[in-house]
This record gives C-alpha cells, sequence and structure tokens, in this order.
C-alpha cells in the first residue's frame, strides 16, 4: 500500500497533509461580477411578462426609443424604464412603467415587484433589497400607441 499523502516540514512528527491543489470546492475559488446593465435587462424582460404593464419608460424615452427601434440594427432596448444599482450580494431597482387603462395599479405593481424579484434573484444570486415602481402614464384604449409599426405605404 502506498501513502499518497504528503508531509508538511511545518506540522509535529507524525502529521500528514494529504497533497491537493487549490483550495475549497472549484466552484467557489474566484469572484463573479454582474453589471448593471446585465440586471436591468433581466428585470426589464420580468416587467414586460406581467399583464397590465403596456410599456416602459417616460413618455420622451418611449419617443425616442420608437425612433431608434426603426433604424436597422438599433433593435428594442428592454432597459428602457429601468435603472439597477448592483453590489457584491444585492441589487436595488428603480423602473418606470405604463399601465393599461383598467387594470388595477396596485396589483400590477405588486405582480411586477413579484416577478422581478424572482427574476433577478433566480438568476443572478444577488439579493433586490427593493424594486422602486413609478406609474409615468396609463395608455387609453383609443391612444396611437407609440411604439407600433406605422403602417406601411406601399403594399
Amino acid at each position: 500500500m502506498t501513502d499518497t499523502s504528503q508531509h508538511n516540514p511545518n506540522s509535529a512528527p507524525g502529521d500528514k497533509t494529504l497533497g491537493k491543489r487549490g483550495g475549497g470546492d472549484p466552484g467557489t475559488r474566484g469572484r463573479t461580477t454582474i453589471a448593471d446593465g446585465v440586471v436591468e435587462k433581466i428585470a426589464g424582460m420580468a416587467t414586460r411578462d406581467v399583464a397590465g404593464v403596456h410599456a416602459m419608460g417616460s413618455g420622451l424615452s418611449r419617443t425616442f426609443g420608437a425612433v431608434r427601434d426603426r433604424v436597422p440594427g438599433g433593435g428594442k432596448s428592454v432597459t428602457r424604464g429601468v435603472k439597477a444599482e448592483v453590489g457584491e450580494s444585492q441589487a436595488a431597482l428603480d423602473l418606470e412603467i405604463v399601465v393599461d387603462y383598467g387594470v388595477s395599479i396596485s396589483d400590477v405593481a405588486r405582480d411586477v415587484r413579484e416577478n422581478v424579484v424572482a427574476a433577478v434573484e433566480r438568476m443572478t444570486g444577488l439579493e433586490v433589497v427593493e424594486v422602486n415602481i413609478a406609474v409615468s402614464d396609463v395608455k387609453l384604449p383609443d391612444e396611437e400607441d407609440d411604439e407600433d409599426e406605422p403602417e406601411q405605404r406601399v403594399q
């Protein structure tokens, strides 16, 4: 039988230390940092998944966003209306939303908080300490939608 342990010169005679490289579980070696923008994207997607949320951002940011969305390669901005502050183990979020007319704003806000907290904590492992929601507008049924594509003039 071969002894695979190594003798530690600083230990008392007879003490043997198992020869290992590194220290501890490989999954705990090093640091993981998560950018604010990552949390903003997750929160933006989670917010848009809630029934009653019509859009995100203020009227001005939605207008600029609608223009940017029409530019080739511009794409939709999922972070519009989302601001995140990310620390080492916690995150705080500020959301600006537009709700559909007729929905309970307090119910929509509660559902948004629950969905955002669940998504961010599940995907990042960060503790979400607060989700502040500002309702900046109500989408009326007969209002034109800023984010709709204009009708094509040529068929």
